[in-house]
């Protein structure tokens, strides 16, 4: 049986309201699937967020994507993409250009290293994600997935 949020933070006064409970339980929760990301990635170099700028970027393909882009598609808010593709760059894992008449315009694209990298990290990856929520199965993670939807659509 799982153990309650209470029990874990080892306090014996109840929260001040169903929707506090809620928000310490997501934020333990996203802590500790966090950490295990950190770890997983910690042997390659990389943080969960320049592995995700390296997805977004793989997945744009041979077009790539400006910096604005590559932010805006990120999981986690970043208060500097720049220094994030920059840090990708001096790696070697991403290449940028100004091209087209704009020369402001500035495109980033994953390398054949990148891709490569990647490619080493998918079945990692799955893996951990495999352990933290597999054994909920199919039925609650497409529940938590629409229960997630719904407390981000404040709207």
């Amino acid at each position: 049986m799982a153990r309650t949020l209470q029990s874990e933070l080892r306090t014996s006064k109840p929260f001040g309201s169903l929707e506090q409970e809620a928000m310490l339980s997501l934020a333990r929760t996203a802590a500790q699937l966090d950490h295990d990301m950190l770890d997983a990635l910690k042997p390659y170099g990389l943080t969960p967020t320049q592995y995700n700028a390296l997805r977004i970027l793989r997945g744009a393909g041979s077009a790539g994507l400006c910096r604005n882009e590559v932010r805006d598609r990120l999981v986690a808010w970043v208060p500097d993409a720049t220094r994030l593709l920059d840090r990708l760059e001096d790696t070697g894992l991403v290449v940028r250009g100004r091209e087209g008449e704009d020369r402001r315009f500035v495109r980033a694209r994953i390398t054949r290293k990148g891709v490569d990298l990647l490619a080493r990290l998918d079945p990692v990856i799955t893996k951990l994600h495999d352990k933290q929520l597999g054994h909920l199965g199919r039925n609650k993670l497409r529940a938590l997935i629409g229960l997630l939807e719904d407390a981000r659509d404040r709207g």
